[in-house]
């Protein structure tokens, strides 16, 4: 090729034309600068879950009323359906709940009308149920809550803190705020019987003129010559008082009975079990959330503002307190990666300085900032945003995005070495270099692929990465090639600052040439020569490093646990008990926890105590969380300490200290304590049991839940069996059909007595108002009052309820939970990781207790769900992932070798990245789980990277001088050595802040960091010694490959025989030809590189 051909082209333009490649920098820079403000921010991204939930209210039934009358008939509708994969039913009191899971690469919106649609065409639904709601499970991103607490009465606590919700929903920058831990308001119209008999009146009858005269119709317009006038109806009634006047009984004579004479009016908050506190005191707690380009800090400022004006007027026994403020944890994990991010950019900034010429490592080096810039012109498109994944992400592509600059960059110093000027020297060495760097990063974007097929809440979090990485890469492949030759380019004149800057790299160039020349060389022709034992070597330490995780001597968890500034305390107790007793357990729980405060710090190290009774309290992390079931039951108590840098106890060992004193509690079926973020997949131990027999299904879990509770390190363990409240269930006697009563005469009587009738349900501001007949609060909390009660017949008679039916004492069932239409009981629970390993554990149990079980309860059958489930999806899916982005890698290495053998070479050495991740946590106490997984897979594309620039200067070598295989590698291991050595080391490097990093908050990230890091490193070596090796394996195999098809050509065997003593000797010649060839190497100094 002539050097007029070789200095031209699009790469020979741009670096000419500086003017151009500054314009497509200044693109990358302040384009992706102003696209990157509008990105949005959040803590962990928002996605639209691939479940859709079902939840249909039906008030006053028991759990397996709502089985019978709502979740069989949904299911039958459901199951079946085009997309869905999986239904999970829950029957709590009053309430269904379904979930139906979609298979993966479901059209989400066309699953959820499709099941609308089938829920909408059933018609069996109990009349008191109330309107299905269906919707697709999102995230939601709580910024913050406000709490408003003090020593007022709970509907003016309730008043002011609607007036601060109104107050927030009016500033701008906040768009939605809810209520939390706050009744719904009621209208109770409460009659006693003694009245109800007086007027010889029924419940339903009240119910009805209720409904009648608190009314608001349009009635349509008088169209005049004027102008049309409206008719309208106003009778709507929102308040307690203005029920009052309610005719009711009118007699001939004229007389009339007020509602307000027989009935108790009152406006109150709805008769649930449900109440919370702050610091000791009555709270309510006001969720603030961000919506659409909102940002954590923006929100929190707005918010935080409005709460520092409005406190000096709210009464002196109310106060506000700010709780659990996402935004502090968005500034520490940003600040926190924005830190690592710098200190890596800044240690590669120095490598590449120490490598090579520092106005040239300077100039690659700022290929950094342009693409994660640049990446932000694409960012947009790929639905990612600025989270604590996605800059991890970043820091993730900071060592590897400089590696294609790296690898034109040095080849450019290397043809200045040789004489060339600067301007030749950074066209000849960009375009050198164009096919290794564009198939380099493809293989990086290959090898991250997989990453976008994990599926479930998990792949929906880290699907992040890749949309991050390949923006990256496509930027950095653009800037290295069309940008960084133009820069090169320049011939700045000497000055001292330079001249003093370069005597490092000076140096350590000498030091480069003498290690290349006397130390590497004869270690590269020691391996190829004992190239068989070298393999060896390298696969014994595989073998051993994999034998490590196999054998369970480094634990696999699934996700490792963010660490929380809360601290959770979760208590159930028995079904239906009295919340005077809910509440002394609160007052235990809380009292314990202050003692750890005191133990540990004081009351600095703590923000507020939060303690709340009738529902689980709510957990923060990645993911999507349900509603469950509520009650008196249900004890929870949070610590809100400081953030992590502000006190010497950890969240861990402050759950740990909490736990140990309050052992023994009363009442108490189960406990669990949380310090960390949660992952949403579920449980560490959750064994889903099903049997036809509700009797033996219980018996199972409650043996099985003992089994797990005797493993090291098992903790928090429910066998998911629970009494329920105690039930009586009414039978018709003989003598009610002689009445004309039938069963829904009774129902309808009792329910309406003791449960209410809805007369009306209107809206009242933002609150949703039901109006509620029915018995006075102290006949109903009476036994006394269903023996006495009666009932009235179609005719008007009134017969005592004891005479037409039969009482059957009985427990309701405090939940049922159903999967794909067979009920289960899960035992769960959790494990703590400096004691045991949950797959272990597990391990162990379906391998030895489950068959047990079985055998002694035929018919039993089980399922791994929560974490195991997601973790068996998961790893299934990148399994997959890999084997296609393995075929995607072999396809670009044959495309780049021209060869079908050689990329084999190049994908032998990817297994032997993971010994230096093994070791990796080894040493730095880490185990594995699916973040590491994750690095492994990043690591694929360094390794391919690697080994691409070795193989390809192997082959310019053998194919361009004539040189022999053996002679080509060995050149090539020493010519490459410098930008291989760069690439590894610029990676280690910009990982190696975050892989020391002491922070609990970063232990969720520092896996992937560990093994991306420490498998580089060892992975180096094998390019460097082990790949020269297989190289020259190969020629052997290819080598007998073309002896035997010698062979093979000769069909006659008198002609074989008279050829084989020549082949015989040709083979001998060859073999004392390449003996005495090693025996002159060794005797040789080694190769020179200039």
């Amino acid at each position: 090729m002539s050097n007029e051909k070789k200095l031209s082209g699009p790469i020979a333009w741009m670096t000419r034309n500086h003017v151009a490649a500054n314009l497509l920098m200044g693109i990358f820079i302040l384009g992706g600068a102003i696209v990157g403000f509008g990105v949005k921010q959040e803590v962990f991204p928002e996605f639209v879950s691939e479940r859709v939930n079902i939840e249909i209210t039906y008030p006053g039934a028991s759990p397996e009323e709502v089985e019978q009358g709502i979740i069989l008939a949904i299911e039958d509708s459901i199951q079946g359906l085009d997309g869905v994969k999986t239904t999970l039913s829950n029957a709590f009191e009053s309430r269904a709940q379904i979930t139906a899971t979609l298979l993966n690469g479901a059209d989400a919106s066309k699953a959820l009308q499709d099941i609308k649609n089938a829920v909408d065409r059933i018609q069996t639904f109990p009349e008191d149920a109330e309107r299905p709601i269906v919707s697709l499970i999102e995230a939601r991103n709580q910024v913050l809550s406000v709490m408003v607490y003090g020593e007022q009465e709970e509907y003016r606590l309730r008043e002011i803190a609607e007036q601060i919700r109104d107050g927030l929903l009016q500033e701008k920058g906040i768009t939605l705020v809810t209520l939390s831990a706050a009744r719904p308001f009621e209208i109770a119209i409460e009659i006693p019987q003694q009245q109800l008999r007086r007027y010889n009146l029924s419940l339903g009858q009240v119910s009805a003129k209720v409904r009648a005269f608190a009314l608001e119709l349009p009635g349509g317009g008088i169209k005049t010559k004027g102008g049309e006038i409206l008719l309208r109806t106003q009778e709507r009634k929102d308040y307690a008082q203005e029920y009052a006047n309610i005719p009711i009984v009118v007699d001939p004579n004229g007389s009339v009975v007020y509602l307000k004479d027989i009935a108790i009016i009152r406006d109150q908050f709805a008769e649930t079990d449900e109440e919370a506190s702050y610091n000791g005191k009555r709270a309510i707690e006001i969720q603030v959330f961000r919506v659409g380009s909102e940002t954590p800090q923006s929100v929190s400022r707005v918010a935080n503002k409005y709460v520092k004006q409005v406190r000096s007027g709210l009464p002196q026994d109310v106060k506000l307190a700010v709780w659990n403020d996402r935004s502090e944890v968005y500034k520490d994990r940003m600040y926190l990666l924005l830190k690592n991010a710098g200190i890596g950019l800044i240690l590669v900034l120095m490598l590449l300085g120490l490598f090579l010429d520092p106005r040239l490592a300077f100039w690659v080096t700022l290929g950094i900032p342009i693409s994660v810039l640049g990446s932000f012109l694409f960012i947009p498109f790929t639905g990612a945003s600025i989270n604590m994944i996605s800059l991890f992400a970043f820091i993730v592509t900071l060592g590897i995005i400089v590696d294609d600059a790296v690898i034109v960059g040095e080849n450019v110093y290397e043809k200045r070495q040789q004489g060339l000027g600067f301007m030749d020297a950074a066209i000849l060495g960009a375009k050198g270099m164009t096919l290794p760097v564009c198939f380099a990063v493809l293989t990086n974007i290959a090898a991250f692929l997989p990453l976008f097929f994990v599926p479930g809440d998990s792949g929906n979090l880290f699907k992040q990465i890749p949309a991050i990485v390949v923006s990256v890469f496509i930027v950095s492949l653009v800037e290295s090639l069309f940008v960084l030759p133009a820069h090169l380019s320049h011939k700045d004149k000497p000055n001292v600052f330079w001249f003093v800057l370069a005597i490092p790299s000076k140096i350590f160039s000498r030091i480069m040439i003498f290690a290349a020349n006397k130390l590497h060389a004869p270690l590269v022709r020691l391996c190829v020569r004992h190239r068989y034992t070298t393999l060896s070597v390298a696969i014994a330490i595989l073998i051993l490093s994999v034998s490590l995780v196999i054998g369970g001597r480094i634990p696999f968890t699934f996700m490792p646990k963010i660490s929380s500034d809360r601290v959770t305390a979760q208590v159930q107790l028995p079904f239906g008990i009295a919340i005077e007793d809910s509440r002394k357990i609160k007052d235990i729980l809380v009292e314990k926890a202050r003692e750890v405060i005191a133990n540990n710090g004081g009351e600095k190290i703590v923000r507020g105590i939060y303690a709340k009774i009738g529902s689980a309290i709510g957990g923060f992390g990645p993911g999507v969380r349900g509603g469950g079931v509520t009650g008196s039951h249900l004890v929870g108590v949070q610590v809100y300490l400081v953030t992590a840098s502000k006190r010497d106890v950890t969240s861990q060992d402050f759950a740990r200290q909490w736990r140990e004193l309050t052992q023994g509690l009363p009442n108490v079926q189960t406990i669990s304590f949380d310090s960390s973020i949660g992952n949403s997949s579920g449980a560490a131990i959750q064994v889903e049991l099903s049997h036809r027999s509700r009797k033996i299904l219980e018996t199972a879990s409650e043996e099985l839940a003992k089994i797990v509770g005797t493993y090291d390190g098992a903790k928090d363990i429910d066998d998911g069996v629970s009494q329920g409240k105690p039930q009586i269930n009414f039978k018709l006697r003989p003598e009610a059909a002689s009445l004309n009563l039938t069963a829904n005469d009774v129902a309808i009587q009792i329910r309406g007595a003791f449960f209410g009738i809805e007369s009306l349900r209107q809206q009242r501001g933002r609150n949703e108002v039901k109006v509620m007949v029915r018995f006075p609060l102290e006949e109903r909390q009476t036994y006394n009052t269903l023996e006495q009660m009666v009932i009235r017949t179609p005719g008007g008679i009134e017969v005592p309820l004891m005479e037409v039916v039969e009482l059957r004492y009985d427990y309701a069932y405090t939940e049922i939970n159903r999967r794909d239409g067979r009920r289960i009981i899960s035992v769960t629970g959790d494990v703590d990781s400096k004691q045991g390993n949950a797959n272990n554990i597990m391990g162990e149990i379906v391998a030895n207790e489950i068959p047990r079980l079985q055998k002694k309860y035929q018919g039993l059958t089980y399922s791994l769900e929560g974490e195991q489930a997601a973790q068996r999806e998961s790893l299934d899916f990148l399994k997959i992932g890999f084997i296609f982005a393995l075929m995607a890698i072999y396809a670009l290495l044959a495309i780049s070798f021209a060869s079908y053998y050689q990329p084999f070479l190049v994908m032998f050495c990817i297994p032997f990245g993971i010994i230096g991740a093994i070791w990796g946590h080894v040493f730095l106490g880490f185990g594995l789980s699916l973040i590491s997984m994750f690095g492994l897979i990043a690591l694929t594309g360094v390794v391919v990277n690697d080994s691409l620039v070795l193989i390809v200067a192997a082959n310019e070598f053998r194919y361009g001088e004539n040189l022999t295989a053996k002679e080509s590698i060995v050149r090539a291991s020493v010519r490459r050595l410098r930008p291989i050595l760069l690439t590894s080391l610029t990676t280690f490097f910009g990982l190696a802040p975050m892989i020391i990093e002491t922070s609990v908050q970063a232990r969720f990230l520092i896996p992937m960091a560990i093994s991306l890091g420490f498998g580089i490193l060892f992975a180096t070596f094998i390019v460097l010694l082990v790949l020269p090796a297989l190289y020259i394996i190969l020629e052997d195999i290819l080598w007998i490959y073309r002896a035997v098809m010698r062979f093979w050509r000769y069909e006659d065997a008198y002609e074989l025989e008279l050829i084989a003593p020549k082949l015989a000797q040709q083979v001998y010649d060859e073999i004392h030809k390449e003996e005495e060839k090693d025996r002159r190497e060794r005797e040789d100094d080694g190769l020179r590189v200039e």
